[in-house]
């Protein structure tokens, strides 16, 4: 649908053939490490280092982000703490459930303290009580004052989650708006029917709910 080639877009690793991409205004294109400092980016394959300790994989991408070796051990103490990690923090990631994987990541992804957050299929492959969790901190990101990005097929979570929605189709942006404005668009009470109907047409979304 073009979801993943969109955020690819937003974190430099594709270059667009027309148009502009901008992060708070930095365009991806000229400034490239300076859109990059703007976002924590979860991409859809997490790419842990297995020999490496949860702490460690974090402490690398602070590393990277050049942060302060004092800032970085307290910066990781923090998120150890606020994303249930420290029965696990110091054990290598090797064997680790997808959901310690997933929360690993996630820190890893904001260790740096970005303002914007962007999570592509991010409930990938988790048990019901990651997902729960997740959701949590994705909303306690939100409330913090974050702009948090996600991309998913699963209408579930995107109704659960999301303030804004933006449905991609070959390409192209064919509806965006609230959960409730694209029901009241479609005048369909399920948000996955509205989404096949904007998507696919209504046929389709009347055949799924017969």
């Amino acid at each position: 649908a073009g979801k993943t080639t969109s955020l690819r877009l937003l974190y430099g690793l594709l270059q667009a053939d027309a148009g502009e991409a901008l992060v708070d205004g930095i365009d991806t294109r000229s400034r490239p490490n300076a859109a990059r400092a703007r976002l924590g980016v979860l991409p859809d394959a997490r790419g842990l280092y297995p020999r490496l300790t949860a702490r460690e994989n974090i402490a690398y991408y602070g590393r990277l982000h050049g942060m302060d070796a004092a800032k970085l051990e307290t910066r990781i103490d923090e998120l150890v703490d606020l994303l249930e990690l420290g029965a696990v923090a110091r054990r290598r990631v090797d064997g680790f459930s997808q959901g310690e994987r997933m929360k690993v990541a996630i820190a890893r992804s904001i260790v740096h303290g970005p303002q914007n957050v962007v999570l592509d299929e991010p409930t990938n492959g988790l048990d019901v009580m990651s997902i729960r969790s997740l959701r949590r901190f994705l909303r306690s990101l939100r409330d913090a004052g974050h702009a948090v990005l996600l991309s998913s097929h699963v209408m579930q979570e995107v109704s659960a989650l999301c303030d804004d929605i933006v449905v991609v189709a070959d390409g192209r942006v064919v509806a965006e708006g609230s959960p409730d404005a694209l029901r009241a668009q479609t005048g369909l009470e399920s948000l996955e029917e509205a989404f096949v109907a904007l998507t696919f047409g209504e046929r389709f979304a009347e055949e799924g709910a017969a």
